[in-house]
């Protein structure tokens, strides 16, 4: 498969591993050979289809591998994802990062699970995560999961209160388990907040390396659905979510971006004011929490989630439409008050 141009890349790496990563592909920062005496480097990371650059969800993860840099002074590496690669592909890169010292060592995705498994089993003394999936299991292994539904359903409650026309639109990657918390929580809150909105839907490919990492179809699926007449559209896409934003701009519609806090993506900037909030997860605390954990000699394994309630999912209010909406804010105080106390059930799927 080609990868699509981005809208924006972010910097290339600054150096690379040593030989017996060359063959993964990709690039990494801040890596060498391990380090003299045979001690454990310091965190590392495999990106998710898109990559570094996606002012989403990969780039959230490199906020939390920055952040374990700058608090722990360590090396630190991440890797790009090849085009059409496989699970061996993936094994090889977790297996040749755990071989050259690093730990933890974190698979961004689900598509990481069968590689997270076979790579905690070879290196039983290195920490590994996964981010969006809570299958896998290992006395090594952390399942870093977050109530995606919760926040989608305050995403709802804004979509429900700004729209115009009464016709709101979801955008998803894939049509999967994962980005159905998404659509499930987001329906909901609209459903909830006010009845008659209809919710248009699609799903961009059933390739997650063509439904997250393709802003040209992300852009003519949210361009379909404001012709439909939606003018607030939600989208949890990845890489492919920068089209669904570039489109609901173009026409003066809003957008609610996901994972990150899009209005203050560099690359998004021309597109700022109509992205009027984002569905955020904690994935780059989750990550640096991991990374400290194992610095101080505790590492965390099993299934860790970010919810409402531990403010590791929420809604960006970097907007000043959004922040200064008081009906808007009430509502959504209401909504994620019910959410927590359990007033509130939100569907996820």
């Amino acid at each position: 498969m080609r990868r699509v141009s981005r809208i924006a890349v972010a910097g290339t790496a600054t150096a690379s591993l040593a030989l017996v990563l060359s063959a993964c592909g990709g690039t990494s920062s801040d890596a060498s050979s391990k380090s003299s005496g045979g001690k454990d480097k310091g965190l590392a990371i495999a990106y998710d289809v898109g990559g570094k650059g996606d002012q989403s969800f990969n780039d959230a993860a490199y906020e939390g591998l920055q952040k374990a840099k700058a608090k722990f002074g360590y090396e630190v590496a991440d890797q790009e994802p090849k085009d059409g690669e496989s699970d061996d592909d993936k094994t090889a890169r977790l297996v040749n990062l755990a071989k050259a010292g690093y730990n933890p060592i974190v698979g961004i995705g689900y598509s990481y699970a069968p590689a997270v498994a076979e790579a905690a089993k070879k290196y039983p003394n290195t920490t590994f995560g996964i981010v969006d999936d809570a299958s896998v299991k290992g006395d090594n292994i952390a399942d870093l999961v977050f109530q995606e539904n919760e926040v989608s359903y305050l995403a709802g409650v804004t979509a429900a209160l700004k729209t115009k026309t009464n016709t709101v639109g979801f955008v998803g990657g894939v049509d999967n388990a994962l980005i159905n918390k998404f659509r499930a929580g987001f329906e909901q809150g609209v459903k909830d907040t006010k009845k008659g909105v209809k919710v248009e839907k699609q799903f961009l490919d059933e390739d997650p390396a063509k439904g997250f990492a393709s802003p040209d179809l992300g852009k003519a699926a949210a361009e379909k659905q404001i012709e439909d007449g939606a003018d607030v559209v939600y989208h949890a896409a990845g890489l492919s979510g920068q089209g669904v934003i570039e489109a609901a701009a173009a026409e003066k519609k809003y957008a609610i971006g996901v994972d990150s806090d899009q209005y203050s993506q560099k690359a998004l900037a021309a597109y700022k004011k109509y992205i009027i909030t984002s569905a955020t997860k904690g994935v780059a605390e989750s990550i640096f929490k991991l990374a400290e954990s194992v610095k101080d000699g505790k590492p965390q394994t099993g299934v860790i989630t970010g919810d409402l309630k531990s403010g590791e999912v929420s809604l960006a209010d970097s907007n000043p439409e959004f922040k200064n909406d008081s009906k808007l804010q009430a509502a959504l105080k209401k909504a994620e008050a019910g959410i927590i106390d359990g007033s509130i059930k939100v569907a996820a799927k």
